[in-house]
C-alpha cells in the first residue's frame, strides 16, 4: 500500500487551504496592516517548511529503496 499519493493529496489540499485563508486575511477583512503582514508571513513560511517537509519525506523513502 502507497501512502506517496495520499500525501501529495494531503499537501496540496492545505497549500490551498492556507492560500484562501491569506486571502480572505488580506483582502476581505478589517484588520490592522501589520496584521496582515504577519498572517500573509505566517501563511507562506508554514508552505514553505510543508514542502521542505516533503522533499525531505521523499528523499527518505527514495534513499530506502536503494
Amino acid at each position: 500500500m502507497s501512502f506517496r499519493l495520499g500525501l501529495n493529496r494531503v499537501h496540496e489540499f492545505s497549500v490551498f487551504a492556507l492560500m484562501m485563508v491569506f486571502v480572505f486575511a488580506v483582502f476581505f477583512s478589517e484588520i490592522d496592516f501589520t496584521y496582515k503582514i504577519g498572517i500573509a508571513a505566517l501563511v507562506f513560511s508554514i508552505i514553505f517548511l510543508t514542502s521542505i517537509a516533503g522533499q525531505v519525506l521523499k528523499q527518505q523513502e527514495e534513499a530506502r529503496q536503494r
